[in-house]
């Protein structure tokens, strides 16, 4: 009898404990919203992985719409409330995962790169993944349109700088 009752406590402790520990393991940040990011997105992906990604609205209205077009189970007010969710806690600068220290090269741009760049990415990603020259206006076009914060000489300036020193 002793043994049973044991073995049912501590049972019971380690189901009170189960929620307890799923709810700490989630990475995404506290928020209207996160149980249905959650659920909708660790269907087909890591949440560390969305943790780290940090767009404005339009780019998280984007990606919301094309995961629903690939199978997503959202109703339309449920994507409202994803997508804002998402650019309050996962927007420009907003919660950033601890990164790595990375050293850039010296250069014109620099500076801009660290700053416009280092708000939405960690630069390890922009140190350690080379793209073609030509790619890199491209890529930096479509940071500006999503919303990064550079004028057009900036931007020109941030593409030359990632096509010197990070392009092939």
């Amino acid at each position: 009898m002793r043994i049973a009752l044991s073995g049912f406590l501590a049972l019971a402790a380690i189901t009170a404990a189960v929620p307890a520990f799923a709810q700490n393991a989630n990475p995404l940040p506290a928020g209207d919203g996160r149980d249905i990011v959650s659920v909708a997105c660790s269907q087909c992906h890591y949440l560390g992985t969305i943790a780290r990604i940090r767009d404005g609205a339009a780019g998280w209205r984007f990606y919301v719409n094309n995961m629903v077009l690939r199978g997503a189970q959202l109703t339309p007010p449920e994507i409202d409330k994803v997508v804002e969710y998402l650019a309050l806690n996962l927007g420009p600068g907003a919660n950033l995962p601890p990164a790595k220290p990375v050293k850039l090269p010296d250069g014109h741009g620099k500076d801009l790169v660290e700053t416009r760049c280092g708000l939405c990415h960690d630069l390890e990603r922009v140190a350690t993944i080379k793209r073609s020259s030509k790619a890199w206006p491209v890529i930096v076009a479509n940071m500006v349109e999503r919303g990064a914060t550079a004028t057009p000489d900036e931007a020109k300036t941030i593409s030359d700088y990632l096509a010197a020193n990070f392009g092939n």
